[in-house]
């Protein structure tokens, strides 16, 4: 009887010490683990002021790890099935691959793609068509959007006040037991904020520290040449709304931007997207249509097929041949940050790698 209880105590201890050791380094795994180091504004050299600086809703470690945890949570979802990242996929430059429009709960399309998310905090407004006017709001437009995340924010609250893991969470935030839609979404501000894209080839090269090809030379001069009236560097969009030529689709009869101005010069114009990863954000266009950057390039290099009211800018582009598309193309795809993709803070906190 004496062997048998010592027996059981010797496997008990193996098994206390493993666990510990499991948890500890789950505790001390980098995927997991945020500082406050991991969560200061650095603002890349080169780039302007940006917008949305952070100045009433102060950057902490604790909100970022909410506002991370509730970005990849389906909690927030009318039927706990649809998360932010559900569209905005990390493997995709948090963009969405596999679907030219985005998909919501019951399988229901939306009518646009989604945009990959990087340098946030440098835009003036949100969605295709400027929407919305600032970050901390933008998460409501997805949320309560019936063929998105079909939720209200007052049942979003009722569920995290109700979740012991969320309830744990804001306090350890906030500092108190106070749980609201306004700090729902400044913790998911602060982590879609701090995804700050700047450590491509191209900004290697521009700082002296990477080379390029003679293709990838080219493309850039072609580029600077005939696509930087939009794309301005170096966040690659100016934040304006243009008719890029493309016919619309008639199924969708989309208006974009007019559809929040009300006015006719704005039919069929939506914001100019910023370039970074773009060879990650397939399928292009607001409605995804372009399954590759070839199929894009195709497209602007034939000025006798843009749809009428096609933005003036566009015509200067004027043809191109097969050589100078590839060689924009390559230039595009310098634009691919690594870093960004692969940074450990934006993971899913939920995965074991």
């Amino acid at each position: 009887m004496w062997v048998i209880k010592n027996k059981f105590v010797f496997i008990f201890s193996i098994l206390a010490v493993t666990l510990f050791v499991f948890n500890s380094f789950v505790d001390d795994n980098p995927y997991f683990k945020i500082t406050a180091k991991d969560v200061e504004l650095k603002i890349p050299q080169g780039f302007p002021k940006p917008f949305y600086t952070f100045k009433n809703n102060k950057l902490s470690a604790d909100v970022f790890m909410l506002g991370r945890k509730l970005f990849y949570d389906p909690l927030l979802s009318g039927d706990s099935t649809i998360s932010c990242a559900s569209c905005h996929q990390r493997i995709a430059a948090f963009g969405h691959i596999d679907h030219a429009l985005s998909h919501g709960i019951n399988g229901l399309i939306g009518k646009r793609n989604v945009s990959g998310l990087e340098n946030l905090i440098w835009k003036d407004t949100y969605m295709w068509d400027g929407g919305v006017n600032n970050l901390e709001v933008q998460p409501i437009n997805p949320i309560t959007n019936p063929v998105e995340m079909n939720e209200t924010l007052e049942h979003d609250v009722y569920k995290l006040k109700h979740n012991k893991q969320y309830v744990m969470l804001f306090n350890k935030a906030y500092h108190d037991t106070i749980i609201n839609s306004e700090r729902m979404l400044k913790a998911l501000t602060q982590f879609t904020g701090l995804m700050i894209s700047a450590n491509s080839r191209y900004d290697k090269y521009m700082a002296g520290k990477d080379t390029f090809s003679n293709a990838e030379k080219n493309g850039l001069v072609i580029f600077r040449m005939k696509c930087a009236n939009c794309h301005k560097e170096p966040l690659f969009t100016d934040n304006t709304y243009r008719n890029n030529g493309i016919k619309p689709d008639t199924a969708l009869r989309d208006l974009g931007r007019a559809a929040i101005t009300g006015t006719d010069r704005d039919v069929n114009t939506f914001k100019v997207p910023g370039l970074r990863n773009i060879e990650r954000t397939y399928p292009y266009m607001h409605d995804g249509r372009f399954r590759n950057l070839k199929q894009v390039m195709d497209h602007y290099a034939n000025p006798e097929d843009y749809d009428t009211g096609a933005d003036l800018s566009l015509h200067k582009i004027g043809k191109l041949s097969e050589k100078e598309k590839s060689e924009v193309i390559a230039f595009l795809k310098t634009l691919t940050d690594t870093e960004f993709l692969y940074d450990k803070r934006f993971m899913d906190p939920d995965m074991r790698q």
